[in-house]
């Protein structure tokens, strides 16, 4: 018989806190994905102290280090909780605004917390995705503020966001990673549009932003004018966390399918194919610990991010594809929804943050020191 490893205080605490905000969830809500069901659970985590535990304890979270980051996400995964929606502001926006913003601006950090507020990226746009640099979306600033006009897409939790924080080109003759601002914004500003971007899946997770003329006051400015791109890099450096803890989630996923009665029973070739995935899985969640040990450095990490995306993405498509294998026929007959509309998702993965053909490009010239290739 085996024992399980003992928790650390921090796991152990957050399990009872878990046990305790589901099942009153379930109660509620059922497995419901609506997005009135899941900001519920992220206001309920906030309530309990749980909105940003990596955060540190002066700006309202638990400090959590390495180990106990990675201990608590196995919680969330073992309690089967919903998604935290609130990610992109806590991953992403918040740390920025606790380096850069300003004390007014830092109000926005405990709204957070709470679920009071929920928080997009305005990053990408039609034809400049991964191009962050090639943004077009303009900002003409003003003696009180910005007029802003311009387009961005793919923005995930667009539909229901309360604030953006916005990349806008501020000098449009300055060289290309120059001349860029942020802006924080509230999604109820006159001017902005939002509209939903049907995916494969029936799914609406993401929103296309217009802008049109709308005005934006100088208090909404993040950092220095022009110096955007220094402020964008701060903020993906952080977003690499929220990957790693993406890509240790899958890990976590394929080492349960691994073990399943389905598994033992299936064709050689499969469990040829699942021994494959369980071993990238490993490797996988090596490299996540190795980059969460190494957060700090830039450079470490994001050589060993853009290789953990790259990875993440080739192994999230290969577990769709197993899992509605061995799923059969009832993956598409609707018997089997988890793997099917797994499938369905898993095509997203090879473009979220950062396209394959991208990610292809920063492994070889930065990581293994390859000629650009002429254009």
């Amino acid at each position: 018989m085996t024992t399980e490893p003992s928790l650390s205080p921090h796991a152990a605490e957050l399990r009872a806190v878990l046990a305790a905000i589901m099942e009153q969830h379930r109660e509620r809500w059922g497995d419901s994905n609506e997005w009135a069901a899941l900001a519920d659970f992220q206001r309920e985590l906030g309530k309990a102290g749980w909105g940003a535990p990596q955060w540190p304890v002066e700006i309202g979270g638990r400090g959590l280090g390495v180990v106990d980051t990675l201990a608590c996400d196995s919680e969330f995964a073992r309690a089967d909780a919903p998604n935290r929606v609130a990610v992109y502001g806590t991953n992403n926006v918040g740390p920025t605004i606790a380096s850069f913003g300003t004390d007014e601006q830092k109000v926005h950090l405990s709204a957070m917390l709470s679920g009071d507020e929920f928080w997009c990226q305005g990053f990408s746009e039609p034809d400049f995705g991964s191009d962050l640099a090639g943004l077009r979306c303009r900002a003409e600033p003003t003696d009180d503020g910005f007029i802003v006009n311009g387009q961005k897409v793919w923005t995930s939790i667009g539909m229901h966001a309360t604030h953006c924080m916005l990349l806008v080109r501020t000098d449009p003759d300055a060289a290309k990673h120059a001349g860029i601002s942020a802006l924080l914004v509230p999604m109820d500003t006159p001017g902005l549009t939002r509209r939903p971007i049907k995916q494969i899946n029936g799914e609406s997770e993401f929103a296309e932003l217009f802008f049109e003329d709308m005005f934006v006051p100088r208090s909404a400015l993040l950092g220095p004018l022009n110096e955007g791109w220094r402020i964008t890099m701060a903020t993906l450096g952080f977003e690499r966390a929220g990957v790693i803890s993406i890509a240790g989630k899958l890990a976590s996923d394929i080492k349960e399918m691994t073990f399943s009665p389905e598994v033992a029973s299936a064709s050689a070739t499969m469990r040829q194919e699942v021994v494959a995935l369980y071993s990238n899985a490993r490797i996988l969640e090596w490299m996540g610990q190795k980059a969460l040990a190494n957060i700090n450095d830039v450079a470490a990490t994001g050589a060993v991010a853009s290789l953990i995306k790259q990875t993440w993405s080739t192994l999230s498509k290969r577990f769709a594809e197993a899992r509605c294998d061995l799923a059969g026929i009832d993956a598409v007959a609707g018997l089997a929804p988890e793997a099917g509309q797994g499938l369905l998702t898993s095509r997203a993965s090879t473009i979220a943050g950062g396209t394959t053909e991208v990610m292809k490009n920063i492994l070889g010239e930065r990581n293994l020191g390859l000629p650009r290739e002429p254009r």
